[in-house]
């Protein structure tokens, strides 16, 4: 993942260490997609899915809090009150003017926007997803130009146009803006980041995740619920609640790097941090904003992001919670994925978990053959991602009341769990006597 290794792009910092003005004719054809870039903005080609958009995410930066302190790069000196670490992201600016939409440069929130997509349904009602894209810039580093785009991890038989790879794609500039549209017909778990210098874009915390929700949904005949991972046909990817959990990871001195005008060197890459939806334990379990994209739930009259209370004003930026709540006996869907740089091995002690799907892919043979399989831990693999789905256990109520059981859930690698000795990978099972949870209204609520 070294950037020595990329020689096809002439990128900023290339071009300022080699003397850009003499390079520019000699970088050629490596310079053509920012060239296109420019072209077609004012030509109106950004424009490319016509439509309102179903999400509106703009590219900027951000502070978020983490826990601990690492001499010289944690917590960062210049970091506002409460705050630690400098990021960049996306900010989800569906609904908002302009002014309230620029008005968000800086305040971008990790992981990027949680978002979910219905299966292109072809012989029903023909449907598409629209993601708008806006780049308001940095406000800690205006110095730093990058375009951005989004790159969905995984998606299968996409046209390049629409790919987010900025060599084969477009990229978007400072104040411009372009709308992908996506006819998704592989359900299941992604991940999606930022493909414009993308070691950086992604470590910086450009990444979220995205599922695709099977057309079977709705059929309560194989399932009371009518909500399934995938198209199983038979209701062994039933499920009554779901929960994302990204993996990701922080090497302060590259987020200190950035804040301060360096240039990390990424050969000496380890992590301090490792996250669960941009949190460590405990903060992994404390409550969480509304995760409906659709409907994104903002302050009046700034449109900034909502200040939790305390003791969790600290997360403001960081509004995803990994608590998993659910009834005794109710099915629960996890939805793994991890865009860090090192493989994982996450654990739910005390309860098995079924694996039903990897990659996007149902775990079924041709024949149609049942290859899921039963575990209480899965490595997983930078890039991968994991569907699995327990039974909650029945609940002890002669020793707990009607307090809930609790179960953990945690990365096996002592030190991914532990981080710096400052939280980790880790978060809690919580099972309540059967019909205390209401109906789960959206993911990880």
């Amino acid at each position: 993942m070294s950037k020595k290794a990329r020689t096809s792009q002439l990128n900023r910092r290339d071009f300022l260490k080699m003397g850009g003005g003499a390079l520019a004719l000699a970088a050629g054809a490596s310079m053509m997609p920012t060239v296109f870039n420019k072209m077609l903005k004012p030509m109106g080609i950004l424009s490319a899915a016509p439509g309102d958009p179903d999400l509106y995410l703009a590219g900027t930066d951000a502070w978020i809090s983490l826990p601990g302190s690492i001499p010289i790069y944690h917590p960062d000196p210049l970091a506002p009150d409460g705050l630690t670490t400098y990021m960049f992201g996306f900010r989800n600016v569906l609904g908002m003017d302009q002014v309230t939409k620029e008005a968000q440069k800086g305040k971008a929130q990790y992981p990027s926007p949680l978002f979910w997509i219905d299966q292109y349904d072809a012989s029903g009602n023909p449907n598409e997803f629209r993601m708008q894209l806006t780049n308001l810039g940095l406000s800690m580093r205006p110095d730093l130009i990058d375009e951005h785009t989004v790159h969905f991890h995984g998606l299968r038989n996409i046209i390049p146009f629409f790919d987010g790879e900025p060599n084969t794609s477009l990229a978007v500039p400072i104040a411009g803006e372009f709308t992908y549209a996506w006819r998704v017909r592989e359900p299941g778990t992604y991940m999606y980041h930022c493909h414009v210098e993308d070691v950086e874009h992604v470590h910086l915390g450009m990444t979220g995740m995205v599922f695709v929700k099977p057309l079977q949904n709705g059929n309560t005949t194989l399932y009371p619920s009518g909500k399934y991972a995938y198209n199983c046909g038979d209701g062994s990817t039933g499920y009554d609640r779901e929960y994302s959990m990204l993996l990701t990871e922080i090497w302060a001195s590259a987020h200190w790097a950035f804040a301060h005008v360096q240039l990390p060197n990424w050969d000496e890459y380890k992590a301090d941090f490792y996250l669960l939806n941009g949190r460590v334990y405990p903060d992994t379990i404390a409550p969480g904003s509304s995760t409906d994209f659709s409907s994104p739930v903002n302050e009046a009259g700034t449109g900034d992001m909502v200040t939790p209370a305390d003791p969790n004003a600290h997360l403001k930026y960081q509004p995803i919670s990994s608590l998993v709540r659910c009834n005794a006996g109710e099915k629960v869907l996890l939805r793994f994925a991890n865009l860090g740089f090192t493989k994982q091995n996450m654990t739910l002690s005390g309860i098995k978990m079924r694996i039903v799907g990897k990659d996007a892919t149902l775990l079924k043979g041709r024949a149609g053959e049942d290859l899921s399989f039963d575990t209480h831990g899965i490595y997983i693999g930078v890039g991968e991602s994991y569907d699995a789905i327990f039974e909650a256990p029945a609940h002890s109520t002669g020793i707990s009341g009607d307090a809930p059981d609790k179960y953990l859930l945690y990365n096996r690698n002592y030190s991914h769990k532990t981080g710096s000795d400052n939280g980790g990978q880790m978060t809690e099972v919580h099972v309540y006597p059967a019909g205390t949870l209401d109906p789960q209204a959206e993911p990880n609520s």
